[in-house]
């Protein structure tokens, strides 16, 4: 697929963002058509993959005639030790978006799916009991289940977890950040989830 546009066009948005990879073609991040186009002019491209592309056209040029293009591929490497020093290792930022999809819409402890206005982040360990914000102690629940355990953990309040929390590697997190992952970047990023994820499971 190769998908050709006006630089004025794609300025209203609306095109499918570029995963980047470090040289060692480790996930780094999603970036904009705009950016992938300062990677490909500053020559700071090390390697591209990927089906999909996209050209864009910008103007002409004085001494040749010929108009600008910078034509990018969907997954490109980008050079230089900065990169791979950007690259997180720490845990992801946590928020609700990122771990309903996680937990794939299911509700700990009573495992029914629900639409995302009906869920809730439910602390484990209550934060009155010394838990804290973090992907470990953090799993979705619907708001009746959330409102049943209200300030217990689980075994206080007679419930049991279905599934356990865990934190999302980089890859996992790309996949939960982005609504429109194209077909051959999804592939790219499964093979970087680690077998026992729910996301896995989800992409299989």
């Amino acid at each position: 697929m190769h998908i050709v546009f006006e630089q004025q066009a794609a300025s209203r948005g609306g095109h499918p963002l570029v995963l980047t990879l470090d040289t060692h073609g480790i996930p780094h991040r999603w970036i904009s058509w705009q950016h992938a186009c300062y990677y490909y002019a500053k020559d700071q491209v090390a390697w591209v993959t990927g089906e999909h592309a996209f050209t864009v056209y910008g103007g002409m040029s004085r001494l040749t005639g010929q108009r600008s293009s910078i034509t990018a591929s969907s997954i490109i490497a980008i050079k230089g030790k900065a990169m791979a020093m950007k690259a997180f290792s720490q845990v992801p930022p946590l928020n609700n978006r990122e771990l309903f999809h996680r937990d794939r819409q299911l509700c700990a402890y009573c495992g029914g799916m629900f639409p995302i206005s009906r869920l809730t982040r439910d602390h484990v360990t209550p934060f009155s009991r010394g838990g804290k914000d973090t992907w470990m102690n953090s799993v979705t629940a619907c708001r009746a289940c959330n409102e049943h355990k209200g300030n217990c953990t689980p075994e206080r309040a007679g419930m049991e977890l279905i599934y356990l929390p865990y934190v999302p590697n980089r890859a996992e997190y790309l996949i939960l950040t982005n609504r429109r992952i194209l077909a051959d970047q999804m592939q790219f990023l499964t093979q970087h989830v680690p077998a026992q994820s729910r996301l896995r499971q989800k992409t299989a």
